[in-house]
């Protein structure tokens, strides 16, 4: 349906695709600016420019085929699993020889921030695409306005972040957490898993915090004790543990709730389920300090 030009119809169209860019473009200039962040000075205008390029070019191309692009089974879950990687690569601490390879070698970083910032921005704008389609009611000039309304908010949002980020670090948190929680809503929203997610709705929650388990991994590792470094490791293995669990009750068709058990078989599964993978945890901790202390020994042999 084609709005008629400058109608009240057409402007409160036109309201909503700005209210919607406001609200969708600041993820895009969010991961635009932490990306940039480690960049020489010199090098953060052109990673903002051609990655402001990137997401409108993305979204211009999406937005003519977001029908077949929703239509290509598994595309919502594999987006949201590079969601997930790109989070965690955003909250990897640097050591001083990698910053110091960064300032040495900025082309090869450039376009490497650039890379990043494209594939994010294919992955999130979906939902930017979806959003100013239904509020533009199949009017291309209000889809090309929206668009255009994009780059300043991008522009102008990716260097305020980069602003935030040199005086409170902290931001890149709230970055992966965005990523984080955009990964989870695509993941849920695959065609493909709706109905099994409908069958075990507590596969949801769980599913929510191994995402950020692994994404946050990297930021939280750096502020925990040696002692409890482990937990970066096992609180994600023991979420993907009772997600497989989850999933072979529906292909076995075996029930794996203790409540809803009604045969020695599943109850059997049920405490599997619950106390098994603490032998494999036991092993992991076991191996972990076997090799700490064989780290230590060769350190001091060095010496």
């Amino acid at each position: 349906m084609e709005l008629e030009l400058f109608s009240g119809a057409f402007f409160s169209a036109l309201l909503a695709i700005i209210l919607i860019d406001l609200v969708l473009a600041g993820d895009n200039a969010l991961i635009i600016g932490l990306v940039a962040r480690n960049l020489p000075k010199d090098s953060q205008k052109k990673v903002i420019f051609w990655g402001t390029f990137g997401a409108i070019a993305i979204r211009a191309l999406m937005a003519i085929l977001v029908v077949y692009i929703l239509a290509v089974p598994g595309f919502m879950l594999a987006g949201g699993l590079a969601l997930v990687w790109i989070a965690r690569k955003l909250l990897t601490p640097q050591d001083k020889e990698e910053e110091s390879h960064l300032v040495k070698a900025p082309a090869a970083s450039f376009a490497a921030a650039v890379r990043t910032i494209i594939i994010a921005d294919a992955v999130m704008g979906i939902d930017n695409v979806l959003a100013i389609g239904g509020a533009s009611h199949g009017s291309i000039l209000l889809i090309l306005i929206g668009l255009a309304i994009s780059v300043p908010i991008i522009v102008w949002g990716s260097q305020l972040v980069i602003k935030l980020v040199d005086r409170y670090p902290s931001v890149i948190l709230v970055g992966g957490a965005v990523l984080c929680w955009t990964a989870y809503g695509m993941i849920v929203r695959e065609p493909m898993l709706v109905a099994w997610f409908e069958a075990h709705p507590a596969a949801k929650l769980v599913l929510a915090v191994l995402a950020f388990s692994i994404a946050l991994a990297p930021w939280y590792a750096e502020r925990l004790s040696e002692q409890m470094k482990p937990l970066t490791v096992l609180l994600p293995a023991m979420l993907i543990w009772m997600l497989g669990f989850e999933a072979a009750s529906s292909i076995w068709k075996v029930q794996v709730d203790y409540l809803m058990a009604t045969t020695q078989g599943e109850y059997m599964l049920e405490g599997l389920r619950w106390i098994g993978w603490l032998p494999f945890a036991a092993l992991f901790l076991w191996v972990r300090e076997r090799m700490v202390l064989r780290n230590a020994r060769l350190a001091r042999s060095a010496q």
